[in-house]
C-alpha cells in the first residue's frame, strides 16, 4: 500500500506551526529608493541558538510530482530559509516528527519560507530547473542537522 499525501498551496495559518513565509505583498510595505523600490520589511528573523547566520546559494536537481518522500530533517540549534532565486513555485514539507504524517504545501512564484529552529522538514525540493536558492542558516561549529530516513516512503502528489 502506497502511503500517500496531497500537497496544496502555502498559505500563512496552515504553515505557521512550522515557520514563516517570506514574499513580497507580505508585512508592512515601505517606498525607498526615492521611492523606486518597495520593502516589505522584516519577513523573517533568524532564530540561532549561538554562532553565527550564513547566506550559502544552493543549487538542487529538481523533481517532479509525485514525488517519493524518503527523507527527512531538522536543525535543533538554527532556524533554516529557503529563498528562490527563480519565479518558479516549489514543494515544502513539513511533519510534527518522523512518526507523524508530513504535510505538504506547494509555494507560489517568487515565494520563500524560513522554517522555524527544530523544525522536522524536507530536503529543499524545486520543481523546475535551475534549482537554485538562497540558504540562510546556522554558521557555527556544533552539529546542526539530525536525519530521518522513512522505511516505506511516502508519495507526494499535488493536491
Amino acid at each position: 500500500m502506497v502511503r500517500r499525501i496531497a500537497a496544496g498551496p502555502l498559505t500563512e495559518a496552515a504553515f505557521a506551526p512550522y515557520g514563516t513565509i517570506v514574499a513580497a505583498g507580505r508585512g508592512e510595505d515601505r517606498l525607498i529608493n526615492a521611492g523606486l523600490c518597495h520593502r516589505w520589511h522584516d519577513q523573517c528573523r533568524p532564530d540561532v541558538a549561538d554562532g553565527e547566520v550564513s547566506v550559502s546559494v544552493f543549487e538542487a536537481e529538481a523533481r517532479r510530482l509525485p514525488y517519493a518522500l524518503d527523507l527527512i530533517e531538522r536543525h535543533p540549534i538554527g532556524s533554516q530559509a529557503f529563498l528562490p532565486m527563480t519565479a518558479h513555485p516549489f514543494l515544502v514539507i513539513v511533519s510534527d516528527g518522523p512518526e507523524a504524517v508530513p504535510q505538504a504545501f506547494l509555494t507560489a512564484p517568487h515565494m520563500g519560507i524560513q522554517f522555524h529552529r527544530g523544525t522536522w522538514h524536507g530536503v529543499l525540493t524545486p520543481l523546475h530547473a535551475p534549482g537554485l536558492f538562497a540558504v540562510v542558516d546556522y554558521a557555527g561549529d556544533r552539529p546542526n542537522l539530525e536525519e530521518h530516513r522513512f522505511d516505506e516512503p511516502w508519495e507526494v502528489a499535488a493536491g
